[in-house]
C-alpha cells in the first residue's frame, strides 16, 4: 500500500517522456531508480507503523492492572462486594469475546488500521470517564468501554504485522509482546506511588493512563492519514478475501482452548495477585511492586520468545516449560505467598509468556492475512469466552472461603489441560490444509 509520502501516478509516468531536469536527465527515470528513491519514505512508514504497534500495545493493559493495583480502594469508593468485584476482572474477556468476533468485518469494511485507531479512542474515553463516576454500574460500563479497543486492538494488531511485516512477523510479535508487557509492568508498579503523589485520591491514579492513551491515539491518528487505507481490498498485501471453514480446523480450536485457559490464569492473577500478597502480609504497595515484576519478567521474554518459536517449527516444549512454571507459581503463592514472594512472582509471570506464544503461533499457523484475521477472531473470541468464569470463580470462592487455597489450586489444576491442548495448537500445520483437507 503507498504511503502518503509516496509519489502519485502522475508523478511518475505522466510527463512526456521528452521532458528533462534542469541538469538534462529524463524526468522518468528507470524503475530501478524510481524504487531506490521511494525507499526511504516507505522505511520512514515501516518506523513509523511499528512505534505505532509498540505504543498501541503499552495502552492495551493498564486499563486491567492499574485496576488491580487499586481494587481495594476503588471497591470501598465504589461500594463493590468481592463477587461484583470478580465480575469486574471478568470485564476483560467478556469484551474480547463479544467484540473480537465483529472485528474481522470491521476491518474488511474500514481496513485494520483505521479499526485499531478506533479501539485506541475507546480506551482513552472509557479510561478518562470511569475516573469520574460515583456509581459501581458506570464504572463497570466504562471499562467495558475501555476494554472493547483492547478487545479490537487484540484481534487486529497481528493482522496489521502480518499484512505489512510480512516478512517480519516473529520479531514484530516480539515487538508487540514485549510492549505489552512493558506497559503492564508500568501499570502495576507505578500506579499506587502515582495514586500516593496525587494526593491518594484513586480517581487521579486510574485515569493518568488516559493520557498514556491519548499520545498513542494521536501517534495512530497520523498512521491512519498517512496511509490512507480503505479495506482489506485496498492492500495488494492482503490478498483476496476467502472465507474458511475455520470451525473444521482442529488447530484453530486447539489454539482457541489454548488461549482460554491462558487468559483464565493470567487475567485471574492481574486482577488479584496483588490481594493475595497483601492478604499474605506483604505492603499494599509492594504487593503492586511483585505485580510489576511478573510483568517485568516476561518484558525480555515476550520479545526473544516468539523468534525462537518461529525457528523451532514446532512450540511443543515452550508449551510444557511455561505450563509447569505456571504450576509451580500457583502453588508457591497457594501455600507460602509471603516467604520468597519473589520468586512465585517469577514462575507466575514466565508463565504468562504463554499470551505471546500464542499470538506467535496465531502468525505461525495461517499462511496469509486473510487466515490470520480469521484464526485471530476465532480464537481470541472463543479463547475469552472461555475465561470468562474463571476471575468470577476466584472471586466467589474466596468470598466464601476467606482463603486463597482453593482458588489458586484451581489456576493451577487449569494448567494440565493448558498443556495438553497446546500441544496440539504447537504443532506445525497450516489452518488452511486442515479447513479444506
Amino acid at each position: 500500500m503507498p504511503t502518503a509520502a509516496e509519489p502519485s501516478a502522475t508523478e511518475t509516468g505522466s510527463r512526456p517522456p521528452t521532458a528533462e531536469t534542469p541538469a538534462g536527465a529524463p524526468v522518468d527515470a528507470p524503475a530501478g531508480v524510481r524504487a531506490r528513491a521511494e525507499a526511504p519514505a516507505r522505511n520512514a512508514a515501516a518506523v513509523l507503523l511499528a512505534v505505532a504497534v509498540a505504543a498501541a500495545a503499552v495502552n492495551l493493559r493498564p486499563v486491567v492492572t492499574s485496576l488491580g493495583a487499586l481494587l481495594d480502594p476503588v471497591r470501598d469508593g465504589l461500594g463493590m462486594s468481592a463477587t461484583m468485584a470478580g465480575l469486574l476482572a471478568a470485564v476483560p474477556p467478556l469484551c474480547f469475546a463479544v467484540l473480537g468476533i465483529c472485528a474481522p468485518a470491521l476491518a474488511r469494511r474500514l481496513g485494520p488500521i483505521a479499526v485499531v485507531t478506533a479501539a485506541l479512542a475507546a480506551i482513552t474515553a472509557g479510561v478518562l470517564a470511569r475516573s469520574f463516576t460515583g456509581s459501581a454500574v458506570v464504572f463497570l460500563l466504562l471499562t467495558a468501554l475501555a476494554l472493547a479497543g483492547v478487545a479490537l486492538a487484540n484481534v487486529l494488531i497481528p493482522v496489521v504485522i502480518k499484512r505489512y511485516f510480512p516478512d517480519r512477523v516473529a520479531p514484530m510479535i516480539g515487538l508487540y509482546s514485549m510492549a505489552l508487557s512493558v506497559g503492564t509492568s508500568l501499570a502495576a508498579a507505578t500506579t499506587v506511588p502515582l495514586t500516593n503523589a496525587l494526593g491518594g485520591d484513586w480517581r487521579l491514579g486510574l485515569g493518568v493512563w488516559g493520557l498514556l492513551a491519548l499520545a498513542a491515539l494521536a501517534l495512530w491518528l497520523v498512521v491512519l492519514f498517512a496511509r490512507r487505507e480503505r479495506g482489506a481490498a485496498s492492500s495488494p498485501a492482503a490478498g483476496p478475501h476467502v472465507k474458511l471453514p475455520i470451525l473444521r480446523s482442529r488447530t484453530a480450536w486447539a489454539l482457541a482452548f489454548f488461549f482460554g485457559l491462558q487468559s483464565t490464569s493470567a487475567y485471574s492473577a492481574m486482577g488479584w495477585l496483588p490481594k493475595i500478597y497483601h492478604d499474605a502480609g506483604v505492603s499494599e504497595s509492594a504487593s503492586g511492586v511483585l505485580l510489576a515484576l511478573v510483568m517485568a519478567v516476561s518484558v525480555p521474554v515476550s520479545f526473544l520468545l516468539p523468534n525462537l518459536a518461529a525457528r523451532r517449527g514446532d512450540q511443543r516444549l515452550y508449551v510444557v516449560v511455561l505450563g509447569l512454571c505456571g504450576i509451580a507459581g500457583f502453588l508457591g503463592l497457594m501455600l507460602a505467598a509471603g516467604t520468597v514472594p519473589w520468586l512465585w512472582a517469577v514462575l507466575v509471570g514466565l508463565s504468562m509468556c504463554a499470551f505471546p506464544l500464542a499470538l506467535t503461533m496465531l502468525g505461525l499457523r495461517a499462511r496469509t492475512p486473510g487466515g490470520v484475521t480469521q484464526l485471530s477472531a476465532f480464537a481470541q473470541s472463543l479463547g475469552y469466552l472461555i475465561s470468562i468464569p474463571g476471575p468470577i470463580l476466584m472471586g466467589a470462592l474466596y468470598q466464601s472461603t476467606g482463603q486463597w487455597y482453593l482458588p489458586l489450586g484451581l489456576l493451577a489444576l487449569l494448567l494440565v489441560p493448558q498443556m495438553l491442548v497446546g500441544l496440539r495448537a504447537a504443532r506445525a500445520r497450516h489452518i488452511e490444509d486442515e479447513a479444506v483437507g
